[in-house]
């Protein structure tokens, strides 16, 4: 099944992302970080991005494609600082594939999730992720 240009994600496939990151702190104690992608309108690369982070991601982790501007990337087993080297290798890569001469920057955010996050939900992991995002002007 091909995804069309700009689709996002059913929002049900949030809530199962977060329930799988919840079973993995609360059965094996392990972090799941996420991580926050706000691109700033009409930025052309950006879905190739999440395209790309896709491909380069290993099993366990995925993205969710909210908007055509917004991604939630949930990285298991991972502590903040190893997301943050993930998350700046993916993107230098991506600019050396993806030369642009006045490339748009991409907000990223960070959020861990950690075994006492018992009562997570999209409701408090979304305005963890892009509520500065809101504030800020375009």
């Amino acid at each position: 099944m091909s995804r069309l240009d700009g689709q996002s994600d059913d929002p049900r496939r949030l809530r199962v992302l977060i329930d799988r990151a919840r079973e993995l702190a609360a059965g094996h104690d392990v972090v799941t970080v996420a991580v926050g992608f706000v691109a700033p309108e009409q930025h052309l690369l950006f879905p190739e991005f999440v395209d790309f982070m896709e491909s380069e991601l290993r099993v366990e982790d995925s993205v969710f494609r909210m908007t055509r501007e917004r991604a939630v990337l949930f990285l298991a087993d991972t502590s903040h600082e190893q997301a943050a080297t993930i998350v700046e290798r993916l993107m230098a890569t991506f600019e050396a594939d993806f030369p642009v001469s006045d490339p748009a920057p991409i907000r990223v955010t960070y959020c861990e999730l950690r075994p006492e996050d018992s009562d997570l939900s999209a409701k408090k992991l979304l305005p963890a992720l892009f509520a500065t995002a809101e504030a800020e002007p375009n």
